[in-house]
C-alpha cells in the first residue's frame, strides 16, 4: 500500500466502544431491491455481500419502522418481528466480509407514497405538503401518532439488535419525518412539539431517547447509535445552518456514537446563499467535532480525495457512488491497485458489479446521476 494513504486504514473507536478497522465507510443509499414486504433479497444479499470486505462499516439503505412510513418501492422493513430474520441475514452477511453493520432506521413522513401505503395519507407534523411536485398533502399528526413512532423507532432498534447489527442510524435527514418536525416549514404547530427552535427538536430527541432505551434493555454488546442531518433546506421558511449549528450543539450532548453529515458534495458550501461557500461538513465539524464522531460524505471517489477529507479533521467518510462503481474500492487502496479503481459505470458491468436489477436500472435510466459509459 502507498504510504500515503496510512491515514485512509487507521482503525477508529466509536465512543460505545465498537471499533472499525478503518476510516471508510459505506453510505446508505437506497437499491429498492428487498421484497414487497420489505423483506431481505437473495440479490440485496449479494450486493452488500460484495461491498463489505474492505470497508469498516456498511450504513444499510433506509428500513422504514412503521409500514406506513415508506417512500420506496420494495426498500427494507423493521417494522414487524417477522422481517428479524431476513435482516439477520443481512447483518452476517456484511459481519462475515470484515465489516460492522449498521441499519439506518425512518420514517418518510409527508414524503410517504400512498401508492406504497394502501392509500393511507401521509403523515407530518402539519398538513403541509412539500414543495415538490405532485406532493400530497398531509394529515398533522395527533398525539397519539407522535407517541406511536416514536415507540415504533424503539421497536425498530430492538428488532436490529435481535437481528445483531452492530448499530443503527436515525435518518434525521433528506426531508423525511425526523427531519420534518425539526423544519420550520414543516412543523408549524404550536404545541409542545412544534414553534420555537427548541421545541422543534423536542420530537428528534424523543426519538434518540427512544432507541437509546432500547439499546439500554437489548443489546448485550457495545451498539452504535448514530444521527443522520442534512444541513439546511431551499425553502424559504426552511432549515437554516444557523438552526442546523443549534441542533448539532444539542445532539453533541445526547452521548451519540456519530452525527452523519448528509450533503451531495463535502467541500460544498450553503444551498440557500451562493455567496457562502464555507463547507456544511466543516463547519459541523468545527462546531461539535471535539464533542462527538462527524462522518463526512459528498463527492468522494479517489484515495487522494479521501485523504484531503480525512486531513481537515473529519474522522470518518463514507462513500456512495464510488462503492457503487468500486465495490472493492479499500482492497484496491490496500493492494496497490488503486490505478484499477473504476470511476465510471459500463453498461455491461451489472455481473461484475453486483448490483441488483432494480438499482441497475435506476442508474442507467436516471440522466446525469451517474457517469455510464
Amino acid at each position: 500500500m502507498n504510504p500515503a494513504y496510512k491515514p485512509i486504514v487507521e482503525p477508529f473507536t466509536f465512543p460505545s466502544g465498537v471499533q472499525l478497522k478503518n476510516r471508510v465507510l459505506m453510505a446508505p443509499m437506497t437499491n429498492s431491491s428487498s421484497h414487497e414486504d420489505g423483506g431481505v433479497s437473495e440479490q440485496e444479499l449479494d450486493y452488500y455481500r460484495a461491498r463489505s470486505g474492505g470497508v469498516g462499516a456498511v450504513i444499510t439503505a433506509s428500513s422504514h419502522v412503521s409500514p406506513e412510513g415508506k417512500s420506496f418501492v420494495n426498500e427494507i422493513g423493521v417494522y414487524d418481528d417477522s422481517l428479524i430474520p431476513g435482516l439477520n441475514k443481512l447483518s452476517g452477511t456484511i459481519q462475515r466480509q470484515g465489516a460492522k453493520a449498521i441499519l439506518q432506521i425512518y420514517h418518510a413522513g409527508r414524503m410517504a407514497s400512498p401508492e406504497l401505503t394502501g392509500g393511507k395519507q401521509p403523515i407530518s407534523p402539519s398538513a403541509v405538503a412539500s414543495e415538490r411536485p405532485g406532493s400530497v398533502v398531509p394529515r398533522e399528526m395527533t398525539e397519539e401518532d407522535i407517541k406511536d413512532v416514536i415507540k415504533a423507532f424503539g421497536e425498530a432498534t430492538r428488532r436490529a439488535i435481535e437481528a445483531g447489527f452492530d448499530g443503527v442510524e436515525i435518518q434525521g435527514s433528506n426531508t423525511y419525518l425526523v427531519q420534518q418536525f425539526f423544519s420550520p416549514h414543516s412543523n408549524r404547530r404550536s404545541d409542545q412539539w412544534g414553534g420555537t427552535l427548541e421545541k422543534r427538536m423536542t420530537f428528534p430527541l424523543a426519538i434518540i431517547d427512544s432507541v437509546k432505551q432500547a439499546v439500554a434493555e437489548h443489546a448485550r454488546d457495545p451498539f452504535i447509535v448514530g444521527y443522520r442531518v442534512s444541513p439546511e433546506e431551499r425553502e424559504n421558511s426552511g432549515i437554516t445552518m444557523e438552526d442546523t449549528l443549534e441542533l448539532v450543539d444539542v445532539l453533541a450532548q445526547q452521548k451519540l456514537d456519530y452525527i452523519h453529515v448528509s450533503v451531495r458534495g463535502f467541500w460544498d458550501g450553503s444551498m440557500r446563499d451562493e455567496t457562502d461557500t464555507k463547507s456544511r461538513v466543516l463547519l459541523i465539524q468545527e462546531r461539535a467535532g471535539h464533542r462527538v464522531p462527524v462522518i463526512g460524505v459528498g463527492g468522494l471517489s479517489s484515495p487522494e480525495d479521501v485523504n484531503e477529507a480525512l486531513n481537515t479533521g473529519v474522522p470518518l467518510l463514507a462513500l456512495a457512488h464510488a462503492i457503487i462503481m468500486e465495490p472493492k474500492w479499500i482492497e484496491k487502496v490496500l493492494n496497490d491497485q488503486e490505478n484499477e479503481i473504476r470511476t465510471t459505470l459500463p453498461r455491461t458491468a451489472q455481473k461484475d458489479l453486483v448490483i441488483p436489477d432494480a438499482l441497475w436500472n435506476m442508474l442507467l435510466n436516471v440522466s446525469g446521476w451517474f457517469p455510464v459509459v
